[in-house]
C-alpha cells in the first residue's frame, strides 16, 4: 500500500481508508492509538498499534477510526494520553482527543490576505469580548468593528488550556482551538465571516513555554525541554539534542493555522524568551514556512519582543526572523506616564515628556541601545531605515491592563481631555495603531488576570502574581495586596466581560475613535504617514507639535497635555505655514460631539499662537484668502 498523503507531520488526519495517526515518542518502544466511545449506550474501545519508523516517530493507518472518533495514545502498554498534536479536546486537555476533518465550505476564495501598511488592529479575547464568550457571538459583532474602521482583529491565544477560563497564554494543546469558545469549525466560520466583511484575522501564538497543567508532551518525549531556562522555567528545546522534531512541531503548528484556518498572520508572544542559538533561529524557519503555506495570500507576522531587538524585522539572510512588525512598549510607557504621572518600576525609565512623544513618532523605539537602569542593562537596537509602519503602537493592551493590580483601564486613570489628545497621537502617528477590546467606548469593565487551574497551581499562580506586582512600590503592602482579585475565582473572569451596549451609551468616545480612524484612512497625508517625513518640536512643558511632509502636502498637529499656552514670540519654524498659505483647523479632539468643550475658530491670532490646553488640533494648509 502507498503511504497516506498527510498534510502535517503529526496528529490524526482522516485519509482514504480511515485515519492516519503519527506521533513523536522517541523515549518509548510501543505506541497504540486507542479509539473509544465513552457513550453509555454503546461504549467500546479498540487499539491500533502504530509502526515504529526508527526516527522516534510512530505512525499507522486505522481503518476503524473516522472523523469524530475519540482517541488517546497508549504508551508501552501502560498509560494512555491525549495526542500532543490533537486538533480538538472536547473535554479539555485531560480528556480524549477527537479526530477532526479539516474540510470546510470556505467562501473567501477571492481574499488575498493583508499587508502591514494601512492596518488598524483590534486586540480581542474571545472569552470576554461578548457575554457568551464564543466564536459565534464574536462573529456577530464583526460588522460593528468594520463600522468603527478596524481592518484586522488580533485574537488572544486559543490553544486549549484547563479550567473554565483563562487568558490563553498557558495553552497546552497547540493545535486544538479551545473548546470553551466552540468547535474548530466555529473558528473557521469566524474567519470566513471576517474575510467576507474585509477584516483580516491574526492569532496570538505562544512558542516560549508550555502551560503548567495538562501538558502531556513530556510523557512522549523528554526532549521537548532543553537545558536552558527562561522566565517560565525550563525553555523549549530548539537547539539541543533531538531538537529537530521539536522545531518541526512548532513550525507545523504555525503552518496549520494559516492553511487550515485561513488566518492572515500570527503574533508571536515574548520572542525574547525563545532560546535558540541554531544557525537559523526557529522563528526564521517559521516565518519562511508560513509564507510558503500562504501561497499567494499576504500574511502579517508580528513579534512581541521586550528587549526591542530589530532582528525580528531583519531578513533571515541577515540573521533576522523576517517578520513584518513589532509591538512598541516604549510608546505605551511614555504615553502612560504622560497621562497618569505614574513613575514607578519600569515606568521610572520614562518622563512622559513632549520630547519622548515626538521621538516615538519619528523613531519608533525610544530605547535603541541606551542603558535601561530598571533592568541594569542596555535595551533596544537602532531603528534607522525601518518603516514606521513596522512599529505597532497602543495605549492599552491585555498585558498592560491585566498585569496591573486591578485591571483598571486608562480612562479611569487620567482626565478625558488629555486622553483624547493622546488618542489623536495614537491614531494619526505614522506607526500602526492597535486598540484593545472596549477601549473604543471606554468600557467600564476591567480586564483582570484570570486563570482557572487546579487548586495547588492556582495558589502558586496567585502568589507569583503578587510577587510580580510588588515591583510597583505602592502595591507592596498587606492592605493593598488583600484587595487584588484572585485569578482562579469565577468573578474575576466575569468582571472582565465587556458590556457591548456601552457602545451606544458611551457614544461620544466611540465617535472619537471612529472619526480618527476615518481621518487616518481618508486623509491623503495621514493615510500614507509611513511615507512622510516627520518633524517635531517641543513647545513647552506639556506641549509639542508634529509636522508631516509628503510631496507638496503637509499637515500640522498641535498636542498639549497641560494648561493653555500663548506662544509669543514664536521662534519655531515648524509653526510657519507653507509659502502663500495659512493654517486651517482640520480636526480637534475638543469637539463637543466627543465630549470636549469646543475649539476657538482662530488659534493663530495677531498677538500669539493659542495652543489649547488638554487638546490635540490638526491643521491643513490652505491658500491665503481661501480659509473656511
Amino acid at each position: 500500500m502507498t503511504e497516506p498523503q498527510r498534510r502535517l507531520p503529526i496528529g490524526a488526519e482522516p485519509v482514504q481508508g480511515g485515519v492516519n495517526f503519527r506521533v513523536w515518542a522517541p523515549d518509548h518502544q510501543k505506541v497504540e492509538a486507542v479509539i473509544h466511545n465513552e457513550g453509555e449506550e454503546d461504549p467500546y474501545e479498540f487499539a491500533c498499534e502504530l509502526a515504529k519508523e526508527g526516527n522516534g516517530y510512530f505512525s499507522g493507518l486505522c481503518p476503524k477510526a473516522a472523523a469524530g472518533s475519540l482517541y488517546r495514545y497508549r504508551i508501552d502498554d501502560r498509560e494512555a494520553f491525549p495526542d500532543p498534536a490533537s486538533r480538538y479536546q472536547p473535554d479539555g486537555p485531560h480528556g480524549p482527543s477527537r479526530v477532526v476533518d479539516p474540510k470546510f465550505e470556505w467562501t473567501d476564495q477571492e481574499w488575498r490576505g493583508i499587508v502591514r501598511e494601512g492596518q488598524v488592529i483590534y486586540e480581542m479575547h474571545i472569552g470576554t469580548y461578548t457575554k457568551q464568550g464564543t466564536w459565534s457571538a464574536a462573529a456577530e459583532q464583526l460588522p460593528a468593528l468594520v463600522e468603527l474602521g478596524i481592518t484586522a482583529v488580533e485574537v488572544m491565544p486559543v490553544a486549549d488550556f484547563p479550567g473554565r477560563f483563562g487568558w490563553g497564554y498557558d495553552g497546552v494543546n497547540h493545535f486544538a482551538p479551545c473548546r470553551l469558545y466552540g468547535e474548530p469549525d466555529d473558528f473557521r466560520r469566524f474567519v470566513d465571516r471576517a474575510h467576507a466583511l474585509g477584516l483580516g484575522v491574526l492569532l496570538d501564538v505562544v512558542y516560549n513555554h508550555f502551560g503548567p497543567e495538562g501538558n502531556y508532551l513530556e510523557r512522549f518525549s523528554s526532549y521537548y525541554y532543553g537545558p536552558k531556562s527562561n522566565e517560565w522555567g525550563r525553555a523549549i528545546n530548539f537547539d539541543s539534542e533531538n531538537c529537530q522534531p521539536v522545531r518541526e512541531f512548532f513550525a507545523s503548528n504555525a503552518v496549520y493555522w494559516i492553511e487550515e484556518f485561513h488566518l492572515d498572520g500570527l503574533r508571536f508572544d515574548a520572542t525574547h524568551a525563545i532560546k535558540d542559538e541554531s544557525p537559523v533561529h526557529i522563528l526564521g524557519t517559521i516565518t519562511e514556512k508560513v509564507r510558503q503555506a500562504a501561497g499567494g495570500r499576504a500574511v502579517l507576522l508580528v513579534a512581541e519582543n521586550e528587549s526591542q531587538e530589530t532582528a525580528c524585522l531583519r531578513p533571515k539572510e541577515e540573521g533576522g526572523f523576517g517578520m513584518d512588525a513589532v509591538w512598541n512598549d516604549d510608546f505605551h510607557h511614555c504615553a502612560h506616564v504622560a497621562l497618569t504621572g505614574y513613575h514607578d518600576a519600569y515606568y521610572s525609565e520614562y518622563y512622559g515628556s513632549p520630547q519622548e512623544l515626538v521621538s516615538t513618532a519619528k523613531w519608533g523605539y525610544l530605547y535603541q541601545g541606551q542603558r535601561f537602569f530598571w533592568q541594569g542593562k542596555r535595551r533596544g537596537t537602532p531603528t534607522v531605515g525601518i518603516s514606521p509602519s513596522c512599529f505597532i503602537n497602543y495605549t492599552q493592551n491585555h498585558d498592560q491592563i491585566g498585569n496591573s493590580a486591578w485591571g483598571i483601564r486608562l480612562h479611569k486613570l487620567t482626565n478625558p481631555a488629555s486622553l483624547r489628545a493622546i488618542t489623536t497621537l495614537l491614531m494619526l502617528a505614522p506607526q500602526t495603531p492597535m486598540i484593545f477590546q472596549g477601549q473604543e467606548f471606554s468600557s467600564s469593565s476591567p480586564f483582570l488576570y484570570f486563570s482557572d487551574l487546579n487548586p495547588e497551581t492556582s495558589r502558586q499562580v496567585h502568589t507569583g502574581r503578587i510577587v510580580f506586582l510588588k515591583q510597583f512600590t505602592n502595591i507592596d503592602s498587606p492592605e493593598v495586596i488583600s484587595t487584588i482579585d484572585k485569578p482562579y475565582e469565577l468573578d474575576t473572569f466575569v468582571q472582565s466581560r465587556l458590556d457591548l451596549s456601552q457602545r451606544e451609551r458611551h457614544f461620544k468616545v466611540y465617535s472619537l475613535y471612529r472619526d480618527l480612524i476615518r481621518l487616518r484612512r481618508e486623509d491623503p497625508v495621514f493615510s500614507t504617514g509611513y511615507l512622510c517625513r516627520i518633524e517635531g518640536a517641543v513647545l513647552g512643558q506639556f506641549g509639542f507639535l508634529l509636522r508631516y511632509f509628503l510631496d507638496d502636502q503637509q499637515r500640522l498637529i498641535l498636542i498639549n497635555l497641560g494648561r493653555e499656552m500663548h506662544l509669543a514670540p514664536m521662534p519655531e519654524p515648524l509653526l510657519a505655514p507653507p509659502l502663500g498659505c495659512s493654517w486651517e483647523p482640520l480636526w480637534s479632539s475638543e469637539k463637543v460631539e466627543y465630549g470636549g468643550s469646543g475649539t476657538p475658530a482662530h488659534l493663530e491670532t495677531e498677538r500669539f499662537w493659542r495652543v489649547q490646553g488638554n487638546a490635540a488640533v490638526v491643521f491643513q494648509p490652505v491658500p491665503e484668502g481661501d480659509e473656511s
